[in-house]
């Protein structure tokens, strides 16, 4: 019995160690539009690389090597046909992944990972080491091309969301919403399509606040429901609602974590509502992903993915009010907080 489980997990171990093959994979088929090209009927890889402009003998072994991961299927011989999963990587599948993808995968990574050992043994980030700078000065100064994948990612992930945390979000005697660190708006679109009467507030940096949804900004069809402010989350937050959202943005050192947290408290009049939504280590089925972006968020910005009693912890040094925490779905908590008198 023994015998049999040294191979299985010299298997594991093997293909861990070289599973950024997988990711870099992954990644080339999404750059290449591999996905895009491929329709609903099986196609040949002679086909498909005519269509992205690929060597063919090299394009047979990248999709050979995502097959063997679910990535696509190999049919009759030379031939691939989608999967559930490879369909995510589609630019125009509804609530894709491609973004996600290519935002986990993106050059700054590469050069992250290896300093990981550094990072647990100092514990804090290694970004400013590497690059002189934080992470997101470094991303809207000298990477914007990696910027607006960031952004794009974003919104893909909202849109995961949002509607299930629409369905669940109590709304009653809210006539303001404000959604902190809200990105592009995806969340807020929501919640306002979903009530004629509500308003909201977008806020975010100045350079996320500029590119805003469209139908958020003056014009678009909810734009006079909404206000735009850009500022900094981690040091003020002047904006008067009636509940504060604050939804997978809490993910960076606990300090920035408690410190936006009580710069909501101060805006925040008694009895308003705070709404923070996560998705917790210790309350995740997807916990291969939740940890090994607990240690990406290690290494570009100091912080970390919560568990429920750390996040209460961080809720209460705030000066906040903890009351019901609940799921939104499979992956995500909400945690309801109230502004103390």
């Amino acid at each position: 019995m023994t015998d049999m489980k040294v191979p299985q997990a010299a298997r594991q171990l093997r293909e861990l160690a070289l599973s950024a093959a997988c990711a870099a994979a992954l990644r080339a088929a999404a750059r290449l539009g591999v996905a895009d090209a491929l329709g609903d009927d099986p196609a040949s890889v002679e086909e498909i690389a005519r269509a992205v402009k690929a060597d063919a003998g090299a394009l047979r072994r990248l999709m050979r090597g995502l097959s063997s991961h679910g990535i696509f299927a190999e049919v009759d011989g030379d031939r691939f046909a989608h999967t559930e999963a490879s369909r995510l990587l589609r630019e125009d599948t509804p609530s894709g992944l491609r973004y996600t993808t290519l935002w986990a995968t993106e050059p700054w990574t590469w050069e992250l990972w290896p300093r990981l050992d550094e990072a647990v043994r100092a514990g804090r980030s290694q970004f400013g080491d590497l690059h002189g700078k934080s992470f997101f000065e470094f991303l809207h100064e000298d990477a914007p091309e990696s910027a607006a994948v960031f952004d794009r990612a974003m919104t893909q992930a909202s849109a995961l969301s949002a509607r299930a945390l629409a369905d669940v979000l109590d709304l009653h005697g809210v006539a303001v919403v404000a959604d902190v660190g809200g990105g592009q708006g995806g969340v807020l679109r929501a919640l306002l399509e979903r009530s004629t009467t509500l308003r909201g507030v977008l806020f975010d940096l100045p350079e996320v606040i500029a590119n805003a949804d469209p139908w958020l900004r003056p014009g678009g069809p909810l734009g006079d429901r909404v206000q735009l402010v850009a500022g900094d989350c981690r040091r003020e937050v002047p904006v008067e609602a009636d509940l504060y959202l604050v939804k997978n943005v809490l993910e960076w050192d606990d300090d920035s974590t408690v410190a936006t947290l009580r710069a909501i408290a101060s805006s925040g009049r008694p009895g308003a509502r705070v709404v923070i939504v996560e998705n917790l280590i210790d309350g995740s089925p997807e916990l291969k992903f939740t940890t090994a972006m607990d240690l990406l968020l290690l290494l570009n910005v100091g912080g970390r993915k919560h568990t429920r009693e750390g996040l209460e912890a961080l809720i209460g040094q705030a000066g906040l009010t903890l009351g019901r925490v609940e799921p939104v779905n499979s992956y995500l908590h909400m945690f309801t907080c109230v502004v103390p008198a």
